[in-house]
């Protein structure tokens, strides 16, 4: 068997990016680094990373090797957390990965109280609205806001999410409320960002779709709200993004018989391993039970929050655990 050591210095060595900075996180000069990768790879007979003298990447061997570690590692941490402090006490750094808008309005308020309970852990919070390579980059959990698909990773749903048409009433005063599908998309201006466009949308008469106009086109979610706010057009949102505004009449629902054909999930996304570490464990059941199956972003609004019925909508039911991709954030 390879030594474990030099597994821990080679996972260390993928999830910062560079023999230099992982040496500096492991108290290791870059050359003890090097020595002990290359024993790792003389021990495998196998390249397990390309370097340069830039940057490093994982071999085809070295990827399926890393996948491997990374469960291993996993597992002989939780091996001994459940020797020396029990299986339920959560220690160590929880690397996680949150939609940007999200994880700042819903997930940074409620750190400090979950780390008050979890004194032994500390946590690194990334907010990215991209694709996130959960196993590549070294995450132990990952909040996605999606539909999913299989994959080999595990998932868990947290809350639902739903999504309504709405408008600034300066907005709805200058131009009107749309009569139909058909007004909104002949004449209204739909915000969104370009990977939000087209719109489905489900209603009374089944599905529709929707292509957006807007006069401006941005990558970010958070400019079409801000203009949405502003009255410059019609916006498609989540509730947890625009609930407030709805609650306080700085937003007006449009169109409430229809809404997103598919209400996605809120979930929390983990690599797929036979045991759980507990401080993944502890972090989901905490954001489980702080968000529910009715969400405090939801409050107020659960007359608009019904399921839109169309001939071809599919039965469905929330699942606690489900397979599940990368998906955009």
């Amino acid at each position: 068997m390879s030594n474990l050591t030099d597994m821990e210095i080679f996972a260390r060595v993928v999830s910062a990016g560079s023999m230099s900075a992982a040496g500096r996180e492991m108290n290791l000069s870059p050359a003890v680094v090097s020595k002990r990768i290359r024993r790792l790879e003389d021990k495998l007979g196998t390249r397990l990373l390309q370097r340069t003298t830039r940057q490093i990447a994982l071999t085809e061997s070295g990827q399926g090797f890393y996948e491997r570690v990374i469960a291993i590692l996993a597992s002989v941490e939780e091996a001994e957390a459940f020797v020396s402090r029990g299986s339920a006490q959560a220690r160590g750094t929880l690397k996680v990965a949150a939609p940007t808008s999200f994880g700042r309005l819903h997930i940074a308020p409620h750190l400090g109280k979950f780390l008050e309970v979890n004194p032994d852990l500390s946590l690194n919070l990334d907010l990215d609205d991209g694709f996130v390579d959960i196993v590549a980059e070294g995450y132990d959990v990952a909040i996605r806001i999606a539909e999913l698909s299989d994959s080999s990773l595990v998932a868990r749903k947290l809350a639902p999410i739903h999504r309504l048409l709405c408008a600034a009433p300066s907005y709805l005063e200058r131009h009107g409320e749309p009569a139909s599908i058909e007004d909104l998309a002949a004449n209204h201006i739909c915000l969104a960002a370009h990977n939000q466009d087209p719109w489905r949308l489900a209603g009374p008469d089944g599905l529709e779709t929707v292509r957006t106009n807007s006069p401006i086109r941005t990558n970010s979610s958070e400019v079409v709200r801000e203009c949405l706010l502003a009255g410059v057009g019609i916006a498609l949102r989540s509730t947890w993004d625009i609930g407030p505004e709805l609650r306080e009449g700085k937003l007006r629902i449009v169109l409430p018989a229809y809404r997103a054909s598919k209400d996605v999930g809120l979930h929390a996304v983990y690599p797929s391993r036979r045991f759980l570490p507990a401080k993944v464990r502890v972090f989901i059941d905490y954001l489980a039970q702080l968000y529910g199956p009715s969400p405090s972003w939801d409050q107020g609004l659960t007359q608009w929050l019904q399921p839109a019925e169309t001939e071809n909508a599919p039965a469905s039911g929330p699942a606690p655990l489900e397979t599940a991709t990368k998906v955009p954030v």
